[in-house]
């Protein structure tokens, strides 16, 4: 490894950690927002018990209609204008006598606050009759070291999928529903919601499961109108399911991840914020929120132009820095007599969303724009470097073997361009005196110089050209490293999985210690692998540098004491997964110097000088 290798090394972490801090989230609270946030929720908790049926009146918008003709019926027989006055009275009558009627059956039942739980086999949803709306979402996939199931809903009382026809509200209305408070679904089921007005227009919501689909069809039909518009609000954001660490560490709101998450024109897109955001106006296939391992979405029938905006909350958990959630709302016109689309609920694992066609997988990892493509071929990357995981974990059940195996595999691949490089490099190093001979004797003839360096290069066999590839072996790991940094902090299939003594879940760091932490290093407490790191590669630093020549003794120096030291920071926020693959990876590095060093010897030099006592010559004009 030269000095390219070496400045290589120091741009990859160095991009990383950038990378790292311009993503991470924002973990500040503001105390105010949530003491208005807290109060507002006590207030509709304590008002829901009290609430009266709504009177809400909803817009009339009826198309013209005309009475088709009955085919071969007599036709009427003329009226005389005191017979038509009489019909008219008697008609007026009858319709207000028949209007009262109406008025009196919707306002007679008063409708109770009641909640409707559906337990599929992938999660349990349960729906209130407030508004129509889903409460909360306690998904199966994601079972706590105590058994306990996760919830989805960051606030319960505000919930999700509120609906708003035009002017109309329909968030603190109460519909009317007929079905059991617990259902458990073992073929299609549905539950309805209806809403009638005073003019006995009506508003229907259902709600349509499987019993192992991760969809719930909602349905809303309006019977006696047509509204021009809709608006669906998601107030009570997604909650995160992991244990977030307490204090702040560098780097580490990275591994915790709340998203606005959309599809709109093939391209799936992340946005994180902290204020609000409105979102272009484009075809949406899709669009929700997401955390570390589950999101969850509105996905439509087909792409609509819909209107997106949404709005960070902050959230503060015991002291647990939490990058906060977001309100949702998706507005657009409507177009028949109903609005439908699919509720998902996707707990992230890769193969199960990519089968879905949506691009959901791209949830999980997406390219930069920095780099043209990358939404594709880093994906790809990223996707077969998880099967090759899952692949290794089949033939044995242990992800830090496969991490192992994986390790061997990438610098099996890129030991040739080392090898390489390496050779060249010390070819250099071996003419080096030479080349300061060429320097002095022709600097004042570039022509002459060059055309005996050329002689030089060809007589001892060296390509001088051969060393630029020593950033090649770095340029191949870095999109390898990039694809296992994201595949083992965010696959799911790793979530909870064990290595072997004290590591007990490669996708987070090693912990075993909390009674001492590091501030901002290492604030959960104490890791052993990250120590392990530092003396790793302060060897493997070590030894490469002895390879490389032309490098100042001082910043051979500076180096062997800055990289482990740059490692160290990066490592202890890092899930452990990674920090093991960068150990055996370091490993293989010392391993494979040692005996690069011991099996090529650097030729000696037959020039007279040695280099250290050139001076340059006098330059004749």
């Amino acid at each position: 490894m030269n000095k390219n290798t070496i400045i290589g090394s120091v741009l990859m972490a160095v991009i990383v950690i950038v990378w790292m801090t311009v993503n991470a989230s924002n973990e500040e609270a503001r105390a105010k927002a949530r003491a208005a946030q807290a109060a507002k929720k006590a207030a509709a908790e304590q008002v829901a018990d009290t609430k009266a049926p709504s009177e809400l009146v909803l817009p009339v918008n009826k198309p013209e209609e005309k009475e088709p003709p009955v085919l071969g019926a007599p036709a009427a027989a003329p009226k005389d204008s005191a017979a038509q006055a009489i019909a008219d009275s008697a008609a007026s009558v009858a319709d207000s006598v028949a209007a009262a009627d109406s008025a009196a059956a919707v306002k007679a039942p008063a409708i109770v606050p009641r909640t409707v739980t559906v337990e599929t086999d992938k999660f349990i949803m349960t729906l209130s009759n407030e508004g129509g709306r889903v409460q909360s979402v306690i998904v199966k996939a994601l079972k706590d070291s105590a058994g306990n199931f996760p919830e989805l809903i960051q606030d319960t009382a505000l919930g999700a999928l509120d609906l708003k026809l035009g002017g109309a509200d329909l968030s603190e209305t109460f519909f009317a529903v007929d079905a059991p408070e617990w259902i458990t679904v073992d073929a299609d089921t549905s539950v309805e919601f209806t809403f009638t007005d005073a003019n006995g227009n009506k508003v229907v919501r259902s709600y349509g499961f499987t019993k192992a689909g991760a969809a719930v069809r909602q349905v809303n039909r309006f019977v006696g109108f047509k509204p021009e518009a809709y608006e669906l609000a998601w107030k009570g954001g997604m909650k995160e399911t992991e244990v977030i660490p307490q204090g702040k560490s560098v780097g580490g709101a990275s591994y915790f991840f709340s998203e606005v998450i959309y599809r709109n024109n093939e391209i799936t897109e992340r946005e994180t914020f902290t204020d609000a955001m409105s979102f272009d106006e484009a075809n949406y296939y899709w669009v929700g929120l997401r955390r570390k391992y589950v999101a969850m979405s509105v996905q439509f029938d087909k792409p609509v132009p819909a209107k997106v905006k949404a709005k960070h909350i902050n959230v503060t958990v015991e002291g647990h820095s939490d990058p906060g959630t977001y309100s949702l709302t998706i507005a657009d016109e409507v177009r028949a007599d109903s609005m439908a689309y699919n509720l998902m609920v996707l707990p992230l694992q890769w193969d199960e969303v990519e089968a879905l066609g949506q691009g959901y997988e791209k949830i999980i990892v997406t390219g930069s724009k920095w780099f043209p493509g990358s939404s594709v071929w880093f994906v790809w990357i990223c996707k077969w470097l998880l099967k090759l995981l899952k692949f290794f974990y089949s033939i044995v059940p242990n992800y830090a073997v496969a991490i192992l195996l994986i390790t061997i595999i990438v610098r099996a691949f890129t030991t040739p361009f080392t090898v390489k490089q390496m050779k060249a490099t010390r070819g250099l190093a071996a003419l080096k005196p030479q080349m300061d001979e060429i320097n002095v004797k022709y600097r004042s003839d570039p022509q002459k110089k060059q055309a005996a360096m050329m002689e030089l290069y060809s007589k001892n066999g060296v390509n001088p050209f051969s060393s630029c590839t020593g950033c090649l072996p770095m340029l191949f790991q870095m999109p390898i490293f990039m694809g296992l940094f994201f595949v083992l902090g965010r696959a799911i299939e790793l979530r909870g999985m064990p290595a072997f003594l004290w590591i007990t879940d490669l996708s987070k760091s090693d912990v075993v210690w909390s009674g001492i932490s590091i501030p901002f290093i290492m604030p959960a407490g104490l890791a052993i692998l990250p120590w392990i790191m530092v003396v790793t590669t302060y060897f493997q630093t070590k030894v490469t540098m002895s390879g490389s020549a032309g490098m100042d003794p001082a910043q051979q120096k500076m180096m062997v004491w800055m990289m482990p030291a740059m490692m160290f920071v990066f490592s202890a926020v890092m899930p452990s997964g990674l920090v093991l693959y960068w150990i055996i990876s370091n490993f293989w590095t010392i391993a494979q110097y040692k005996i690069m060093n011991r099996n090529i010897v650097a030729a000696k030099p037959s020039s007279k000088l040695d280099g250290k006592n050139v001076k340059d010559a006098k330059i004749v004009k």
